[in-house]
């Protein structure tokens, strides 16, 4: 299975259609960066919702207890065959990398 960038336009709509059918989905987050070095920010907590605001260029990752945003994100990929959804890969204006794993395959909604 290979990544699949998403193209900016349709961030919002993706987003949306996925967090509708998220369920009880365990997800670890990982930031790279050259000056953090891999850090695990998030292991595997309940995802509640992912979502992107074009106004603010803001892609924002909301798990219990806590948002983790990632400002202006520059491209994202995801890792999914056409029935589920593996993995979500963000890379901001900073130059990290956002690496979001969920632990079950996400089932995701016809388009």
């Amino acid at each position: 299975m290979a990544l699949t960038q998403l193209a900016k336009p349709h961030w919002k709509d993706y987003f949306d259609r996925v967090s509708k059918v998220l369920g009880p989905k365990l997800v670890e987050l990982e930031v790279a960066s050259l000056g953090l070095g891999d850090q695990v920010e998030l292991d595997w907590v309940p995802l509640i919702g992912l979502t992107y605001d074009p106004k603010s260029d803001v892609l924002s990752v909301m798990v219990e207890g806590i948002e983790h945003n990632i400002q202006h994100p520059q491209q994202i990929h995801v890792e999914q065959n056409v029935e589920t959804l593996h993995s979500i890969e963000v890379d901001d204006a900073s130059g990290a990398h956002h690496i979001l794993l969920l632990k079950d395959p996400l089932r995701l909604p016809t388009a």
